[in-house]
């Protein structure tokens, strides 16, 4: 049976020290499947409603550029909030390891007692642990706050998610850029394989097969394209 990872010294050195990056992911793939929905919903909606392919462009470009830049301003003010937040009770921490230590050494020995350790055992962790200030409040933020074990990364998580929409959003739009013979029809086809290759390349991280994870993320965009499209329709002359 073939093990996910290795488990050589460089190579646990290697993922302990990846994680502590934080990584995109989510922000990558909710940039992608947000500009795909949202560039189709628009060529869809302009489409059932009749008008011309340059208003298709027009609108498609302007949810492209307006709305990319709205989710990464977005998706930047909350991770800055996160990141804010950290460091507030980071410096919470610290004051109180400075003027109650050994109320602070009470609190991580019932965290790591909730961890299963026990006695002695328990005795030297503390101790070992309250050596290290950096650890010992990162152990705090984590298992008395709840924050996540990284640190936030709001300006990059904004490019990373104003990417992603930008990229996946003009393939919507690519049969009307260039001019193809029935631009809808190949615009259905780009935005479906962008959906379904968004979803089968989620699924590299999660429990479902590439099919079925590519088929769920292609229903969710396909049912929001067709709203619009209904939408536009109402309003046909």
């Amino acid at each position: 049976m073939t093990l996910e990872h290795g488990h050589s010294h460089s190579e646990i050195t290697a993922r302990l020290n990846a994680r502590n990056g934080g990584g995109g992911l989510r922000d990558a793939i909710f940039g992608g499947i947000d500009g795909t929905v949202t560039t189709f919903a628009i060529v869809a909606g302009v489409q059932g409603a009749g008008l011309p392919g340059g208003i298709v462009v027009a609108l498609g470009m302007a949810n492209v550029v307006a709305d990319g830049f709205s989710m990464a301003a977005g998706n930047y003010a909350g991770t800055k909030a996160v990141a804010d937040d950290r460091e507030r009770l980071r410096k919470v921490e610290e004051r109180h390891i400075m003027l109650n230590p050994q109320g602070e050494r009470d609190e991580l020995d019932q965290i790591l007692g909730r961890k299963g350790l026990h006695g002695e055992v328990k005795a030297q962790a503390v101790d070992m642990i309250s050596r290290d200030k950096d650890q010992w409040i990162a152990m705090m933020l984590t298992d008395e706050y709840g924050l996540p074990p990284t640190d936030p990364a709001p300006l990059r998580a904004a490019v990373i998610i104003f990417g992603a929409f930008v990229l996946a959003g003009l393939l919507p739009l690519l049969p009307y850029l260039v001019g193809l013979t029935d631009p809808f029809v190949w615009s259905i086809i780009a935005s479906a394989f962008t959906f379904f290759g968004i979803g089968a390349i989620k699924s590299q991280w999660a429990l479902a097969p590439w099919w079925r994870s590519g088929l769920e993320t292609f229903l969710i965009g396909g049912t929001a394209a067709a709203l619009a499209f209904a939408v536009g329709r109402f309003f046909h002359p």
